[in-house]
């Protein structure tokens, strides 16, 4: 049981649903957020605690010493059930860990709620619809994130 968290830097990134822009920015990070079963309000608050201290922007020397807020950048938070999949048996990945979407959605929700009360600008996706996820990823800079 943990929230897990895909994190991109970006110097771009939308989600849209149905042809239509849902939530957009144009530098920052990318959140995918996956929720399971027994995941709560203690793994959300670290979450929302870490995010927004992560140092994950270069400063003038080519380090990563800058957090998202220094860099002027913002979050877009996606849903995605999927990081919850166990695919040890099988070919077919197996979504028993992931929360039902009665859990996962306010929870992630309350994320959004809490990375803003950060100071954070926060886009998000359509929880539950089928979306197309763009982004340019800059470095690559990719890091998986457990929250327990």
């Amino acid at each position: 049981m943990a929230v897990r968290l895909v994190v991109q830097r970006v110097s771009s990134a939308s989600v849209t649903v149905d042809g239509a822009v849902v939530g957009r920015i144009d530098g920052g990070l990318l959140v995918l957020a996956g929720v399971e079963v027994g995941d709560g309000e203690n793994q959300v608050a670290a979450a929302a605690s870490r995010l927004p201290r992560l140092r994950l922007f270069e400063d003038a020397r080519g380090r990563m010493n800058h957090d998202v807020r220094q860099a002027g950048g913002a979050v877009l938070l996606v849903s995605q059930f999927t990081l919850a999949a166990s695919t040890r048996k099988g070919r077919r990945p197996s979504f028993d860990r992931a929360a039902r979407p009665e859990v996962a959605e306010p929870l992630l929700a309350d994320l959004r709620r809490q990375l803003e009360e950060a100071g954070l600008v926060v886009e998000v996706g359509r929880f539950g619809a089928r979306m197309r996820v763009h982004l340019v990823n800059e470095g690559p800079v990719t890091f998986v994130l457990d929250f327990q």
